[in-house]
């Protein structure tokens, strides 16, 4: 589906404000890893001083996640002693939401966006935490050649133009022609065909979708729809919601009169998710309920945070790209334990190692590439194989995607994510 007016607006006008990428000096006061990777640092390590910023929804439904996702950066830059290599590291967080919103706004991402675009001593971008935001931001920082990194956007139109991706994708994302953008977490493709594996693994025959029409929701909701297909399980429809609708009760009895077994959402929490799901648990008390990663957050899942009761998340599985402590490698669970000891949290939210991950595959491209320069930095950011890292081992190819694949399924207890197992899905 199309962005929203409004959003449409907006890109037209920050492409024509941001042709040529600005300059300046502006030289914050952000915070400062190396990482273990097969490649090379370059020869003779440069010297100097870069900055590094993250852009993230640190109000609203996603709090909690981000909370903990900037606690990852924060551990990765002090284990770093804020430097990579011979080049000091300073880091600051960025909020592309606001609290009349409750999530990330086209206005404070673009600005954001403009903010790091204009400082000639940035060399990264950790964001965004939403691929809808990503698709305001990307071609600001595009324009300026300052590498994005995201540690949580899953939109398979940011980066190909492979099922799910809509039209003009991923185009229109890269002014210059040249890549900037990766992200650390599969894409929606891989999502998508999880979520379907899942469905039909639990016995559903007749399924019902709502999606929240964002680059997100709805570019995940076409994957699912194809991915079902290939399972053989009946799609009934698959519908783009207004979010602020006040409930979703008729949708809900279009799904009752079409016999529907489960029902899927393919969105985020603060675009409508807990009233859709107490909508359809009501009219579907024996349906089986599903959501993706935009709903795997306290926000959805915990009633004292404004989630959905109890009795309803009992029914409800998520998929997310974060796997039980033990699943990952001895670095992963290494993480974990440091996590704990530094912040005291002994289950920290699942996005807390995408945070310090992120961070560290910055550092060490900048240790790689010996250099403070960020054209220097994209490069090496590029040419990342066969890494080792809390993650796996993993490679960025030339798109921009991890080849990491392994998606998790959690269940909800009592108002809290639990992994429940691992789904391989191809994508």
């Amino acid at each position: 589906m199309r962005f929203p007016k409004f959003i449409s607006l907006l890109f037209v006008l920050v492409i024509a404000v941001f042709g040529v990428a600005a300059c300046g000096d502006d030289d914050p006061e952000p915070t400062g890893d190396n990482t273990g990777s097969t490649s090379e640092p370059a020869a003779g390590g440069g010297s100097g001083s870069v900055n590094i910023y993250s852009s993230l929804p640190l109000q609203g439904a996603s709090e909690a996640q981000t909370k903990a996702l900037v606690q990852g950066i924060e551990l990765a830059m002090k284990q770093a002693n804020n430097k990579a290599g011979n080049i000091s590291v300073k880091y600051q967080s960025l909020d592309d939401s606001t609290a009349q919103a409750g999530t990330w706004t086209p206005e404070a991402t673009s600005a954001n966006a403009r903010k790091v675009a204009q400082d000639d001593k940035a060399v990264a971008y950790i964001g965004e935490f939403n691929s809808g935001a990503s698709a305001i931001s990307m071609p600001i920082l595009n324009e300026a050649q300052v590498a994005q990194v995201s540690p949580a956007n899953t939109a398979v139109g940011l980066t190909t133009n492979e099922p799910g991706a809509d039209k003009g994708e991923p185009e229109k994302y890269y002014p210059t022609g040249d890549r900037h953008y990766l992200r650390i977490v599969p894409k929606d493709t891989i999502q998508g065909a999880a979520l379907a594996t899942i469905m039909k693994e639990d016995g559903c025959t007749n399924v019902a979708m709502a999606n929240d029409k964002e680059v997100y929701g709805a570019g995940l909701g076409r994957n699912i729809e194809g991915s079902l297909e290939e399972q053989g399980v009946k799609l009934a429809f698959n519908e783009g919601i207004d979010p602020k609708a006040s409930n979703f009760r008729s949708l809900a009895s279009r799904a009752k009169t079409a016999g529907v077994d489960c029902f899927v959402f393919s969105g985020i929490t603060a675009n409508g998710s807990v009233q859709i799901f107490k909508d359809f648990a009501s009219a579907l008390p024996d349906a089986k309920l599903y959501g993706p990663d935009g709903v795997a957050e306290s926000g959805f899942a915990d009633p004292k945070d404004g989630g959905i009761p109890v009795s309803v998340g009992k029914r409800v599985k998520v998929t997310v790209a974060t796997l039980d402590p033990e699943s990952y490698p001895p670095e992963g669970q290494e993480f974990f334990d440091t996590f704990e000891k530094e912040y005291g949290e002994k289950n920290p939210d699942p996005y807390a190692i995408y945070g310090y991950e992120a961070m560290r595959l910055v550092l060490d491209a900048i240790e790689r590439a010996g250099s403070a320069e960020k054209a220097d930095v994209l490069k090496a950011l590029f040419d990342t194989k066969d890494r080792e890292s809390v993650l796996g081992t993993y490679s960025i190819d030339e798109n921009g995607d991890t080849t990491l694949t392994d998606y998790g399924v959690y269940t909800i207890e009592d108002g809290e994510l639990t992994f429940d197992k691992t789904v391989k899905a191809a994508g």
